[in-house]
């Protein structure tokens, strides 16, 4: 789980990368919660680089101990270097300037950081889901008889939406992929996937290869009942647990989306693309614990009195022995057992 999601795809290029470059550090972004800075220091350690985090956490709490629940705990136990600053300020100064500043003092002292942009969106990174589609090709062509009209996904910095959409492009598969997003407006997305696509294709329309919708709800990584219920539901229902950030919300999204529009999707095959996070869930814990199964404490009176009458019988009944002489058969009597032992009276 701690290495795990849609970002590792993308750090398989991205490590590779940096250690080519002869890079001892990393340094990322992301939320207080980011999937992708947690799943970044677990790759970094496998090929030995020290990780170095920005993280954006709400203003009240900036100047706090972060604690240690979801994927904090794992970055923390790797030994993750890692910077606080507020979403305000996050806003304000932006990823780029955030990790420049940090790259900056980084080489002061004599390091030598790899940037790796939020998300691992980068046009090295979008390969990771260009090679996945691939992977998609050959479990089709494997199977035989399955062919997917329409590809979902969760849509967080775009670039695994991008890479989808470019791979699918590049293969034989040509379907549409729908990217629900969890944080912006669809406008930026439609612009930020179409900057990655002009990295790697020049000339492709983003608007023509990807369909942005709507799934972020109360906002970025902020949970409404009914989604958590969903997450519950699907889980209880399926086995499969989602992530309430990313694939939980997109899920949600897309569903919603069949019931309000039933004529666009029908006899449509889609294939949802679960991009992991699971670690989200420590972080709502709070708001889960009211809608997660029920427990008991287990009633034990029935065996408790079950023993107590097996040791009166014991007491009563550990030394009695019954000879009968007349018979062939020796018989004894004890607290657990009916023995018959072949003999010969005398």
């Amino acid at each position: 789980m701690e290495l795990s999601g849609n970002k590792v795809r993308k750090l398989e290029f991205l490590m590779a990368d940096a250690v080519a470059q002869g890079a001892n550090c990393v340094i990322t972004v992301g939320g207080i919660q980011s999937n992708h800075c947690r799943a970044t220091a677990m790759a970094a350690k496998y090929v030995n680089l020290d990780s170095y985090l920005i993280l954006a956490t709400s203003t009240p709490l900036v100047d706090k101990d972060p604690g240690l629940v979801g994927n904090l705990l794992v970055e923390r136990l790797l030994g993750a270097h890692i910077d606080l600053v507020s979403k305000r300020e996050f806003v304000k100064f932006g990823s780029v300037a955030l990790t420049d500043l940090l790259k900056k003092r980084l080489l002061e002292k004599g390091l030598k950081p790899y940037v790796i942009s939020g998300g691992g969106s980068s046009s090295l990174g979008h390969w990771g889901y260009i090679e996945a589609v691939r992977e998609i090709e050959q479990q089709i062509q494997l199977s035989g008889d399955i062919q997917f009209d329409d590809i979902v996904v969760a849509c967080g910095s775009g670039g695994t939406v991008a890479g989808l959409a470019l791979g699918s492009q590049l293969s034989s598969l040509k379907a549409k992929v729908h990217g629900f997003s969890v944080c912006y407006n669809s406008g930026y997305f439609y612009d930020n996937v179409q900057g990655h696509i002009d990295e790697l294709q020049p000339g492709l329309n983003s608007h023509d290869i990807v369909s942005i919708e709507d799934a972020k709800g109360l906002g970025y990584a902020m949970s409404t009942a009914e989604e958590l219920e969903f997450v519950k539901d699907i889980a209880a229902a399926t086995g499969i647990v989602l992530d309430p950030v990313y694939s939980g919300k997109a899920a949600y999204g897309m569903l919603k989306a069949m019931s309000n529009n039933p004529t666009k999707w029908k006899g449509r095959k889609v294939l949802f693309v679960h991009t992991g996070g699971l670690l989200g869930l420590y972080d709502k814990v709070d708001q889960l614990s009211s809608l997660v199964g029920s427990w008991r404490r287990m009633d034990l009176e029935e065996i408790v009195h079950a023993k107590m009458a097996l040791v009166r019988y014991s007491d009563s009944y550990a030394i009695s022995f019954v000879l009968e002489r007349n018979s062939r058969h020796f018989i004894c009597l004890g607290a657990f057992s009916l023995t018959l032992v072949q003999g010969k009276s005398e």
